[in-house]
């Protein structure tokens, strides 16, 4: 019987329309999900709309509709949102369920009876105007940790530490503004230090991140701190059993309680499927595969607390974790003025779902590094990888064979069979890496294909063959459509609409999947008539969406823009050691280098940046360096600098090399059993 896999996504919060930083999250999971179903893995997407808080009901207050109805509604929207950009969840259900309810009910109660739960008069900030206490997000104020300001009293949004609402400086009451005062109210805390043992074992054997086991311990080390899980009323939430709705459940108690309920509805709704206990009450070592995919701002609550849940009640805990970083437009943090603080909604309105599917995808490692969607960029990477690369090997093929060969498959010629080896290979390790969300490296390899058979195509030169020997011409052209099948197989994940066409356009007997991608094409059978794959952005479309955004939140452009992100300035004489801290240099090897038409000075080269993916770079070494000089070089490299836009393409980073004069010019090297992606520090 093979492992059952049950993945999810942070649930988002029902409070706002969904925006791009949600879908670089969604995306991420869906791919995962479809790889491993290409594996031939079974897995099942939970997933819902996280519905409790006060958030909910500040904004419920201020459109003067029942909580329960603004979470309706919203959930539709982000509902029909997902189902725009692809995301085939299972199911995308609510928190505020009955399934969810009686699950965060039961985990409470086994808590409470192992005594994991302490009853304790606490000082609460109460507003004497409102005449209410306040819960976290009723509350805001200045990050007892970092200073930073206007953050509420649960969470610091800037450095990610957690607090109680009293911790908060200068606080202040965010429904009026009035500074609250101090009252007592009981409240019931988990005594998290009593599970320290628990997760220091959990820590060290499910699949972390090494860099996020490590922060985490680190707040193990400092001590854990009780969590207080209940709210006074008035809260918009589960209330707790035995206290008459005066206290309810803390949004983070039973929000991840949703991945349960969730679970437990499909489940009850396909019962020919797998049964509930199968993927939460599961022998994980042997049966079942959890994992979580989330964004760094929740780590605390989905690697300690939710797993202390979890085990209390005999629930299965999660496997994996998988953390990613922020979103970034421009190289910025998205910005309602400048129009970067993108809806999904306007994105779809001018572009298709599949390019940003693609950028994203192209773009995520292993890591949490921060992604920025560069519009310049974003543009070209669509443009070059799918258009010229994969979508031509497909399309030149594909017309030729309909247009002047009757639309018939021939056999694959013996000089192409070392490029067909070799793409098998790639074929191979592409599961592995969708498996360990390596989607960039994977995705390389399509490309990679789709660059060798335009290649080969370009010198077999079918077209001109075709008038003396057409079985030739058919033969080449069967190759490359051979290699579309291969590339439509690894961009299925990210691309489902991609591989349809192809299955579709070459009559394939059976859906397309990594073990059956790479077998032959049927000699003599006919094709279907070509469908057009991608076609190019144009920038106008770009520039739309960031208009439609200022207009959508309401914003307008500043007068003068801000100095970009991720630039590197002039050092002062007397700088302070402090001052490089901005400048993150790696390790890159050189993958391939070309000359620039029209530049003297310019070579274009293509850096392996390891996790952080590959780059496209220009650098003015062509005076003392041949391209054939670079390839397989372990350079270092500027890996934060704003990617900057020329008249040759886009630049993505900047070679350490240095010289008092063009034509002597050295490039550091770099020990070449040095990593890829390595930080240099």
């Amino acid at each position: 019987m093979p492992r059952r896999v049950l993945v999810t996504a942070a649930l988002p919060y029902a409070n706002g329309s969904p925006h791009l930083g949600h879908l670089l999250e969604y995306i991420q999971t869906d791919v995962h999900v479809r790889a491993r179903r290409l594996a031939g893995e079974d897995v099942i997407f939970m997933w819902a709309v996280d519905t409790h808080g006060t958030p909910i009901e500040l904004r419920a207050r201020r459109e003067g509709v029942d909580p329960a109805e603004l979470v309706t509604r919203m959930h539709a929207e982000h509902a029909q949102v997902y189902r725009d950009f692809g995301i085939a969840s299972d199911i995308f259900y609510t928190t505020h369920s009955e399934e969810t309810r009686r699950h965060a009910e039961f985990i409470y109660e086994k808590m409470r009876e192992a005594g994991q739960i302490e009853k304790r008069v606490t000082r609460q900030l109460y507003c004497p105007k409102d005449q209410m206490f306040l819960p976290d997000r009723f509350v805001k104020g200045t990050c007892p940790y970092c200073g930073s300001t206007d953050q509420y009293g649960d969470v610091c949004e800037k450095c990610g530490h957690t607090y109680n609402p009293t911790e908060l400086k200068e606080p202040h009451c965010a429904i009026c503004g009035t500074t609250p005062e101090l009252r007592d109210s009981e409240h019931l805390f988990v005594s998290l230090g009593r599970f320290e043992g628990f997760l220091r074992e959990w820590l060290n054997t499910a699949k972390l991140q090494p860099a996020v086991r490590n922060y985490v311990m680190r707040w193990v080390d400092d001590g854990l701190r009780d969590w207080d899980i209940s709210r006074d009323a008035p809260y918009f939430g589960f209330p707790i059993p035995g206290y008459d709705g005066k206290k309810f459940f803390y949004v983070w108690f039973d929000a991840p309680v949703g991945y349960i309920g969730a679970t437990q509805k499909w489940c009850d709704e396909h019962p020919d499927r797998a049964s509930f206990a199968s993927y939460w009450r599961a022998d994980q070592s042997q049966d079942t595969e959890i994992v979580h995919v989330i964004g760094k701002d929740i780590v605390y609550f989905h690697t300690l607390f939710w797993p202390a849940m979890l085990h209390a009640a005999g629930y299965t805990r999660p496997t994996r974790v998988n953390v990613h970083g922020w979103l970034t437009v421009n190289g910025e943090k998205m910005s309602k003025a400048r129009g970067t603080f993108i809806l999904a909604r306007t994105y779809l309105d001018h572009l298709p779902a599949e390019y940003l599917r693609y950028y994203f995808a192209a773009k995520l490692g292993p890591e949490q590094d921060d992604i920025n969607l560069d519009m310049a960029d974003f543009r070209a990477r669509v443009n070059a990888d799918l258009v010229d690369k994969a979508a031509n090997v497909a399309s030149r093929c594909h017309k030729f064979l309909t247009g002047r060969l009757e639309g018939r498959l021939g056999a694959i010629p013996e000089d192409a069979q070392p490029l067909i080896e070799r793409a098998r290979e790639r074929l191979a390790q592409a599961p592995e890496l969708f498996a360990s969300f390596e989607s960039a490296k994977a995705l390389r390899l399509a490309i990679e294909i789709a660059e060798d058979f335009n290649t080969y195509i370009t010198a077999q030169e079918p077209w001109k063959v075709v008038t003396k020997d057409p079985e030739r011409a058919r033969a080449v052209c069967t190759a490359g459509m051979w290699a579309s099948k291969v590339i439509a197989a690894i961009l299925k994940p990210v691309l489902p609409k991609w591989a349809a066409t192809i299955e579709e356009g070459l009559r394939l007997p059976a859906p397309l999947d990594f073990v059956n991608a790479g077998d032959p094409l049927p000699e003599g059978q006919g094709i279907g008539a070509y469908v057009t794959l991608a076609e190019r952005i144009d920038p106008k479309n770009l520039d739309a969406i960031i208009e439609a955004s200022k207009e959508t939140i309401g914003g307008a452009a500043p007068a003068a823009p801000e100095a970009p992100a991720y630039t590197v300035e002039p050092l002062a004489a007397e700088s302070s050691i402090e001052a490089l801290s901005a400048v993150d240099l790696r390790v890159g090897k050189v993958l391939a280098a070309a000359r620039v038409k029209g530049s003297d000075k310019l070579l274009q080269l293509t850096i392996d940046l390891g996790p952080l993916g590959q780059r496209n770079i220009f650098s003015g070494i062509g005076p003392s360096y041949a391209p054939e000089q670079m390839v397989g070089k372990h350079v270092v490299v500027f890996a934060n600098l704003k990617p900057r836009k020329m008249r040759f393409g886009v630049s993505e980073g900047m070679v350490l090399a240095a010289g008092a004069k063009d034509d002597a010019i050295t490039v550091l090297e770099l020990d070449p059993r040095s990593l890829p992606g390595e930080k240099i520090s």
